[in-house]
């Protein structure tokens, strides 16, 4: 299920989520941080062992679970939170002083 999530997380974050190996290669060659990308790979392949077709593995136990969660919570936070808290606070200076901070900038 959790492999779902980052399926569906690459989705959202303008990928296909038709092939997970694929879009996170994508998100890489747009300059993901490796730190995420190693926990989206982390979900991935963990994920990829742990289910197949028809049959569940049994092996797993709840601390991977608690690890992989975990994960998907970080990867969700850097991702999508914390950008839309900092567009929420940088949109608020005001279009004047981003226009200055452009300037500066070039």
């Amino acid at each position: 299920m959790l492999r779902l999530c980052v399926q569906k997380l690459c989705k959202f974050l303008g990928e296909g989520g038709k092939n997970i190996n694929a879009d996170i290669a994508e998100l890489v060659k747009k300059g993901l941080d490796p730190r995420v990308q190693k926990m989206l790979d982390s979900v991935r392949v963990i994920g990829n062992n742990a289910v197949h077709p028809g049959a569940i593995d049994w092996r797993d136990n709840r601390e991977i679970a608690e690890k992989l969660f975990r994960l998907i919570n970080m990867i969700a936070d850097i991702m999508i939170s914390q950008p839309k808290a900092i567009d929420e606070i940088y949109d608020g200076l005001g279009e004047k002083n981003r226009e200055a901070i452009v300037q500066r900038d070039n």
